[in-house]
């Protein structure tokens, strides 16, 4: 069965929504910038993820992981790259030197500029790692650039883990935004091929969510209509509740929001700046996992309901 190794990089505010994230993408959190797992998902992604290896050799000494490399050809022109990971310091020059004696060691044909494919060498503890590398792009960083904002919208680095913890595998599923705002959720699930539509019941905004994601090449639909009023079925709902001075809402609209959505929807993500569990609990939610989400002094939860 085929390992890969990630490699993580987040802010001490974000632990608590990256170890979310990793739960719902691997069914398990790691305690460190490192988590090994059968599964393969695709680093960029993740707004926490910087690089995968996809592990071809491992060794218990780099004499060994030599060894086992000596055996191995490619066709492709390659590069080998040396993927730090914090558990082992080595010197520039010295990650330099095992990058050459990797490659020397590969049958096949180096290229330091354009490479047609990217090896990379690791050490964990100890134990030698040789594998394809494929590093993360910040996509959520480009997303930023957008024509509209609204004070309010998740960032984007928040809305791409938000999806991905609502949406861990995209395959068959359709999903709704039905609070969706400026889009800033859309343009994350769109951006990774998610077939996900948005609605929400401030039209004044909605011209500017369209835009939005035309902005960057997606499509889908956004509809004018209160989520009470949705009429069609979804696996999936992410719904950032509406906090704001323009958007005051009711305890009792509340309710009646989340007891919609818990009709049209199999799993709810709820992402809110209040405590809500009474309230989700009396729409016939059951809570499954949460994380915090946090800027500055502004906190907000992020709740897997089913």
């Amino acid at each position: 069965m085929d390992t890969y190794i990630y490699t993580y990089a987040s802010y001490e505010d974000e632990l608590s929504l990256r170890a979310l994230e990793m739960r719902s993408l691997f069914g398990f959190e790691s305690q460190t910038s490192i988590l090994e797992s059968t599964i393969k998902v695709d680093p960029s992604r993740s707004p926490f993820m910087k690089e995968r290896v996809g592990v071809i050799f491992k060794g218990e000494s780099f004499q060994e992981l030599l060894e086992k490399v000596s055996a191995f050809q490619t066709d492709e022109t390659f590069k080998v790259l040396y993927v730090k990971t914090g558990s082992v310091e080595e010197t520039f020059e010295r990650r330099r030197a095992i990058e050459r004696e990797v490659g020397l060691n590969i049958k096949g044909v180096g290229d330091l500029r354009q490479p047609q494919r990217l090896l990379a060498v690791m050490n964990i503890d100890g134990r030698w790692i040789f594998g394809d590398y494929v590093k993360s792009e910040s996509v959520w960083f480009h997303h930023q650039q957008k024509p509209h904002h609204y004070s309010t919208a998740l960032s984007t680095r928040v809305a791409r883990a938000v999806v991905n913890i609502a949406i861990p595998n995209p395959t068959g599923i359709k999903a709704i935004d039905p609070c969706c705002g400026i889009g800033t959720v859309l343009v994350e699930a769109l951006s990774m091929g998610i077939d996900m539509v948005g609605s929400d019941n401030n039209p004044i905004i909605l011209a500017g969510t369209r835009e939005n994601i035309a902005h960057f090449g997606y499509t889908t639909e956004v509809k004018y209509v209160d989520m009470r009023a949705i009429t069609n079925h979804y696996d999936v709902a992410i719904i950032d509740l509406p906090y704001n001075l323009c958007s005051v809402i009711s305890p009792e609209e509340q309710l009646e929001m989340l007891q919609s959505a818990r009709r049209f929807a199999d799993k709810v993500v709820v992402v809110t700046v209040e405590p809500i569990d009474e309230v989700l609990i009396k729409a016939g939610f059951e809570i499954a996992d949460r994380a915090v989400a946090k800027k500055g002094v502004f906190t907000r939860e992020v709740i897997v309901c089913r």
